[in-house]
């Protein structure tokens, strides 16, 4: 074992071994290969594919199938590059699932961002008051969080002749190993999960952690569609043989559970060296908070709508979503319908440039939801409010960061007065990690170091909990952040303001 705890198993005299990850985001997906040993780690690419949606009659779905194949696709491209791949783990974005029956998905699961949960959000209050809701899953108010879009399966039939319910994670890893189950960081946020002890006011006889049998009897769902919860590092099981021939698999291949909810897995990538550090996972969506032993289930926190999510090793994730690069991305989207194609490396230069004062809008407004024309929703937020309408795209787009890095320093405030931590330093990893204009407001903002990186935290931490579950590497959480720490060195910003900015 070395100095800080990080060590690797000699058992069949390997120092090293490689995992294939499954990383599924929200527009885009990939396979990465990772290479993990003593103060080794390392991530390659092998596949990356566009995760496009696809809107029918009924309303916004995942291409979920297209999803499975390029990710199968992309495990055979991985075996190519490297046979003695020892197992494969998936991740993906949070509350979405498949209801099956029997082996077969009845229907492509439904988009967050489809508009059918208003229904399950008036069904789901009129039963259970917000308050004791939150008692008992501790999860923020979003209307699409999955207890809310399993009401409105029920109020449509959409529930009947289904027997199972599958997170996404968990669907490919049925269809990969024939296996059943649910990874308990994604699924604390189903809001069916029991939160702890104080949970004790919704009445439930089951433990911290379990199912919440009696809000699941309460709300109308069958408990039969809920599988067997596990924890991140356990093995789901073998592929399938089927699959096995299809990617080129020559020896048995594990599929392990890793933290498969995306950001479970980017927060154990967070290369925190003290507890007074908070973290901001940034894609689509701006995940803010801070990594506690238990979780805050004040009234205060609930009104601040804050979350309280499983983490890796039986942490908690305090946090609260903020919209994230979403609004950039669907602007961009937005300008190419035109036929032009947009730089956003230009773009983010000619934003860091502009001197004129502009709008600081609020980011989490339910306008900004949807997809659709991002910049007319911006002018026309501005105009209601009386502030300056962004009249260039670089204006826009400066108004956009100027806007998250606002919310992301408002929300690392308000995470550290209702845990009582103190926060000396922002860790930001993901592809936000990458924008110089964000990190650098944000530490201007809160008056403390941004430290950005890594960009690939998801896919890193799936590897890490990958690799010490084979035995590549061992130890605590504080243990693979060293490790992380060591081998992706961050990018430091220094806030530009005086120290009496801190919340």
């Amino acid at each position: 074992m070395s100095a800080d705890g990080t060590s690797i198993s000699r058992g069949t005299g390997t120092a090293a071994g490689s995992v294939a990850a499954i990383d599924l985001g929200a527009t885009s997906g990939r396979v990465m290969l990772g290479h993990v040993g003593h103060n080794e780690l390392h991530l390659r690419q092998v596949a990356r594919f566009a995760n496009n949606p696809v809107r029918t009659i009924d309303g916004l779905h995942w291409n979920v199938l297209e999803l499975y194949r390029n990710a199968v696709a992309g495990l055979a491209s991985a075996l190519r590059d490297e046979p003695g791949i020892a197992s494969v783990g998936v991740d993906s974005w949070a509350v979405d699932y498949a209801l099956m029956r029997g082996s077969r998905m009845l229907g492509n699961p439904f988009h967050y961002r489809d508009e059918r949960s208003a229904d399950g959000v008036a069904v789901t209050h009129a039963l259970i008051d917000p308050a004791e809701l939150y008692a008992a899953n501790g999860l923020q108010f979003l209307h699409f969080n999955t207890l809310y879009q399993l009401a409105a399966e029920r109020l449509s039939g959409g529930l009947d002749g289904a027997d199972s319910m599958l997170l996404i994670p968990d669907l490919l890893n049925y269809w990969l190993t024939g296996t059943r189950a649910a990874e308990r960081t994604n699924a604390s946020t189903t809001g069916l999960l029991r939160i702890g002890a104080s949970s004790a006011a919704a009445g439930s006889t089951t433990g911290a952690g379990q199912w919440d049998d009696t809000l699941i009897e309460r709300l109308g769902l069958p408990r039969s569609i809920f599988p067997t919860l596990i924890d991140a590092g356990s093995t789901v099981g073998s592929l399938l043989p089927a699959v096995a021939a299809e990617i080129g698999a020559r020896r048995p291949l594990d599929v392990v559970a890793v933290g498969s909810h995306d950001t479970a897995s980017a927060v154990v990538a967070v290369p925190m060296q003290s507890e007074n550090s908070a973290y901001i996972s940034c894609g689509t969506w701006g995940l803010v908070g801070l990594e506690l032993e238990h979780p805050v289930l004040t009234e205060a926190s609930r009104a601040a709508n804050f979350t309280n999510e499983g983490g890796v090793d039986g942490h908690v994730r305090f946090l609260h979503n903020v919209m994230g690069l979403w609004l950039l991305s669907e602007s961009v989207r937005t300008w190419e319908r035109g036929g032009e194609t947009i730089s956003l490396t230009e773009l983010l230069a000619a934003a860091a440039a502009v001197t004129t004062p502009v709008a600081i809008f609020d980011a989490d407004d339910p306008r900004f939801m949807a997809p659709g024309d991002m910049p007319t929703r911006i002018a026309d937020y501005c105009s209601e409010h009386a502030l300056p309408v962004p009249q260039s795209r670089a204006e826009f787009v400066r108004s956009i960061i100027e806007s998250l890095a606002d919310a992301f320093g408002s929300a690392v405030r308000t995470a550290s007065e209702l845990s009582g931590r103190r926060v000396d330093v922002v860790h930001i990893v993901g592809g936000g990690s990458q924008n110089e204009l964000l990190c650098q407001l944000t530490a201007d903002r809160l008056g403390v170091p941004v430290l950005a990186g890594p960009v690939e935290a998801t896919a890193i931490g799936n590897v890490l909990v990958q690799a010490r579950t084979q035995g590549l590497v061992t130890g605590d959480l504080e243990s693979l952040r060293g490790l992380v720490a060591r081998t992706f060195a961050p990018v430091r910003y220094q806030p530009r303001v005086a120290a009496e900015r801190r919340g």
